[in-house]
């Protein structure tokens, strides 16, 4: 852990020595808990204040993608499977959970993964994305390296869940968990927030700062010691998600692509998903709330959807091309927000309206900054089974009956 007098050198080359104004004045535990966080923070997310304070900027011009249908799979599966089958036996292939989140919108304060979505036994959301894990290793006769993103708030319980459930039989030796890094929150001078004299007002900073966290825990030579080449990322709530999928892992290998998403087929022009297409010629993802009518309701020459194709998280990269893209550094997107901060009498202050700026980085510019993305369509009721609500769509309930729709045991 870095100690006062290099916390304090970071922190002057920035103009934030504010932060250290009660050091002298904490407990050994809680100059502790604030030196650890100013080594965890990623404070050249301030550069970006220099622009304009937006929540992405201008869009480009957008057309649509088609994909590697279900029905493509089907006719080329055994090739597919075949390729991704020996990427996988020759260690060129890991996952990455991204695993920081809680489960508040399900009425549980702990990590989401550690909810309990079973009803007759024990099965938790982690349990469920190990045991499809655990169906290529069975199938590819080889471990899968997985690395575990978590947050700062959820680490420790995270990292003991998993031992005390003994790695829900995944060999223990091939899974890591590290820190997603976080970003300060900042008021609208540019000054970092404080949520105590001992506590910087901090945020992950977004799902984009995945392979960034990685790189900064140390796990990049690793990785690249074990020879492996592509990196499957995929989020903690689609409980029936398949990962390091042999099929998807070989159509992307096949097609000469530096990247895939998988996809599923909306169900209506409405559907609140993100959308798979080209933006100024290149791969990128575009929210349901940045399409306009037309591209909503636009029919293809088969009379279906032309903005067809939603994501679910779930992206093979290529690690060459996520080194490339570490270096010329992702957008960060500043967002306007109502941030609680402690005032000049040491109050905590939570306002009505907003404050200061937020920092994230989104997956979907990662897609954006690959010169080509394979979208894989994948069968809804078989894939997809997010765990976003406690009840009504992408509920408990309803993923609950996606599993037992598959044959799953809850």
């Amino acid at each position: 852990m870095i100690d006062r007098d290099k916390a304090f050198r970071i922190l002057s080359e920035i103009g934030q020595e504010h932060v250290l104004k009660y050091f002298d004045e904490l407990n050994e535990t809680e100059q502790k808990e604030l030196l650890s966080q100013i080594e965890i923070t990623d404070f050249s997310v301030l550069e970006n204040l220099a622009g304009d304070h937006n929540s992405g900027g201008e869009r480009g011009s957008f057309e649509p993608l088609g994909a590697v249908t279900i029905k493509d799979i089907a006719s080329e599966s055994d090739r597919f499977t075949q390729t991704g089958v020996e990427a996988l036996k020759a260690g060129k292939v890991a996952a990455v959970l991204l695993a920081g989140g809680q489960g508040t919108r399900l009425g549980f304060d702990k990590p989401k993964g550690m909810f309990n979505i079973g009803v007759d036994t024990e099965l938790y959301i982690f349990q469920c994305l190990i045991n499809n894990l655990m169906d290529v290793v069975k199938l590819a006769g080889a471990w899968v390296p997985l690395y575990i993103m978590t947050s700062e708030k959820n680490n420790s319980e995270t990292v003991e869940f998993f031992k005390e459930k003994n790695y829900f039989g995944y060999d223990p030796a091939y899974i890591r968990f590290f820190i997603q890094d976080m970003a300060p929150s900042v008021d609208t001078n540019g000054k970092i927030l404080m949520e105590s004299r001992s506590k910087i007002s901090l945020s992950p900073n977004g799902n984009g700062g995945w392979f960034s966290s990685l790189v900064r825990a140390g796990l990049l030579d690793e990785i690249k010691e074990k020879g492996v080449q592509w990196i499957n990322v995929f989020a903690v709530d689609n409980v029936l998600q398949r990962i390091a999928d042999p099929s998807f892992i070989g159509a992307v290998i096949d097609s000469g692509m530096q990247s895939g998403g998988k996809v599923v087929s909306k169900v209506s022009p409405d559907e609140r998903v993100g959308v798979l297409c080209l933006e100024d010629g290149m791969p990128s993802i575009v929210e349901y709330y940045e399409m306009t009518e037309e591209m909503r309701t636009l029919l293809d020459d088969n009379r279906e959807l032309a903005y067809k194709y939603g994501v679910i998280l779930n992206y093979l990269f290529n690690v060459d091309k996520l080194e490339e893209i570490c270096d010329r550094k992702m957008p960060v997107h500043v967002v306007s927000k109502k941030i609680p901060f402690m005032n000049d009498n040491g109050e905590l202050v939570k306002p009505d309206s907003p404050n200061g700026y937020k920092f994230e980085t989104l997956v979907l510019d990662m897609v954006h900054m690959q010169d080509s993305c394979l979208p894989y369509e994948v069968v809804r009721d078989k894939e997809f089974a997010p765990v976003k609500n406690a009840e009504g769509v992408d509920s408990v309930e309803s993923a609950r009956k996606l599993l037992q729709a598959n044959g799953v045991k809850i």
